[in-house]
């Protein structure tokens, strides 16, 4: 058994995932990480470690022209070649990607409300993606650049037991069809595959991968953290991508301790919060609640920097602060009768 197939099933047992009589959505782009993941799976399922069902799932996003074509036709080669079941959509109708504000983000939701349905559909248990340590590095210094709190340099986590897409359409759409009360997001290769180990495997598999030139734009935030600020960090410490992974893992722990203790928490499921809740809270313990507040309400956390948390804080204790804070996408945060209140632009993008 090949390294990398040994060090997967490892991690499928780390996370105690069911080995028999259930059905995976793994998500496959065409790159090197996914054909990895797949190729890895398809291993297991043949020598019979694992006895369940993975259905490749591609989401063309169209985005690309002719190679947003050429990659849907190679996944589905690809679930072909390996004996596996392929389902693909395409961004249009329910999944078309908006143009306005994120691109990227845009993106990710239309893919992820695909991979849900598709999951609904077929009663799974849970959708793989393939995710690795250099994502989670990647992820930990677009948060920390941005000003984010614990929650955000805590980065990715290997696995969200309760999957639901920051999309309210999409909500909506998923709760008429779902046949499961949970689907189960899974990211097998975060904590110990690198995306040079994916490039290796697929080679050695004398299995060619898809390369996405938008990978290569450096218009996006995540592609100039990688060819960028990552090789100049790489002068200090060559090992920084499985260090800053590191740091992420570390603060996802102490987060869900801080979550699981603390009993004088707002409940942030609510559409306000009382400023007498608030003023109990240490400073970073605030900027917790404040962050995970907006994130239930907006949707997520995107375009949100330290300096709007900090104009919450004062909007909140300040008496010549006003009485409301803009946020970007059009929301704003209002202050009124002892409480906070988060009020949503009718004309609001995803961000």
């Amino acid at each position: 058994m090949h390294k990398f197939v040994r060090n997967l099933l490892t991690e499928w047992r780390k996370l105690n995932l069911p080995f028999d009589d259930e059905t995976f959505v793994a998500a496959v782009s065409g790159g090197a990480d996914s054909v990895s993941l797949a190729i890895a799976l398809n291993d297991l399922k043949k020598r019979k470690k694992l006895n369940l069902r993975f259905v490749i799932a591609h989401f063309n996003h169209d985005l690309r022209g002719e190679e947003s074509e050429k990659d849907a036709l190679f996944v589905n080669d690809l679930a072909e070649k390996l004996g596996l079941e392929f389902i693909g959509g395409i961004s249009v109708d329910e999944f078309q990607i908006s143009k306005k504000g994120n691109l990227e983000q845009n993106a990710r939701n239309a893919r992820y409300g695909f991979l849900l349905e598709t999951a609904e559909n077929l009663d799974a248990y849970g959708i793989l993606t393939a995710h690795t340590i250099n994502d989670q590095a990647e992820t930990f210094l677009l948060n920390l650049i941005r000003g984010s709190g614990i929650a955000g340099l805590s980065g990715i986590k290997s696995q969200n037991s309760k999957f639901k897409i920051q999309n309210s359409k999409l909500n909506e759409k998923s709760q008429i069809a779902n046949r499961k009360s949970q689907i189960a997001l899974i990211r097998p290769l975060l904590n110990w595959a690198k995306r040079e180990e994916t490039e290796s495997f697929c080679r050695e598999n004398e299995i060619a991968f898809r390369c996405d030139a938008m990978n290569e734009d450096l218009n996006f935030n995540r592609v100039r953290v990688r060819k960028t600020l990552l090789p100049l960090l790489k002068e200090f410490n060559p090992k920084i991508i499985e260090t800053l992974a590191k740091t992420a893992g570390l603060l996802n722990r102490e987060n869900e301790d801080l979550t699981q203790t603390e009993d004088r928490r707002p409940k942030t499921e609510n559409d306000f919060l009382v400023l007498k809740e608030l003023q109990t809270l240490s400073k970073s313990m605030l900027y917790e609640v404040l962050r995970e507040w907006l994130k239930t309400i907006r949707g997520n956390l995107r375009q949100l920097e330290l300096k709007h948390i900090e104009a919450i804080e004062r909007l909140a204790f300040s008496r010549k602060s006003g009485k409301i804070v803009e946020l970007p996408n059009g929301d704003s945060v209002l202050k009124e009768g002892g409480k906070l209140f988060i009020k949503l632009s009718k004309d609001r993008t995803e961000p």
